[in-house]
């Protein structure tokens, strides 16, 4: 099973399509039909998308996946993480304006802060990340177990589905 991320960094766009009005979209949409046929998802990375002022760009790459490939999952990559009226805006983001079916949270709230998304959708919780620091935390032990497998395993939620699910290994 195959995630594309799509993580549009304008340094490393393609020459052709530099300086071009809709550059970013064209990028991610290029690389959603070169992979559509091998992929379970797309991940769009809000960040990239967010630092160039190309939220509306965003906005049409997911309408783009979801209407010529609705069989593939759309995850809105975010790592959003916070508590009350905030994280039910956060979710709201996700899955009204930008119409994902799944999103990525940071759990360390606790579960109460994945609530609102859990309610709305999907969610894929941050469970041990690849940067040199996660250590610091993700693996403290807990009753001596790592805090990242703690958190992979929390139970579902009270429709019966996975609260977590590990992100990166």
């Amino acid at each position: 099973m195959l995630c594309v991320g799509l993580d549009p960094d304008p340094a490393r766009l393609p020459a052709p399509l530099r300086g071009r009005p809709n550059a970013v979209e064209e990028f991610c949409r290029a690389i959603v039909d070169a992979t559509a046929d091998l992929v379970c998802a797309f991940k769009p990375q809000i960040a990239y998308f967010a630092s160039q002022g190309e939220e509306p760009a965003l906005e049409r790459v997911c309408e783009y996946i979801r209407s010529e490939y609705p069989d593939v999952t759309l995850v809105l990559d975010s790592k959003r993480g916070d508590i009350g009226s905030t994280a039910e805006h956060y979710a709201r983001e996700a899955f009204v304006r930008y119409g994902a079916h799944a999103v990525t949270v940071n759990p360390y709230l606790g579960t109460d802060a994945a609530a609102p998304f859990l309610a709305a959708g999907g969610v894929l919780a941050l469970c041990h990340t690849s940067n040199p620091g996660a250590a610091e935390l993700q693996e403290l032990e807990v009753d001596g177990v790592p805090l990242f497998e703690r958190v992979a395993t929390m139970g579902p939620d009270t429709r019966g589905r996975s609260a977590v699910g590990p992100l990166e290994p």
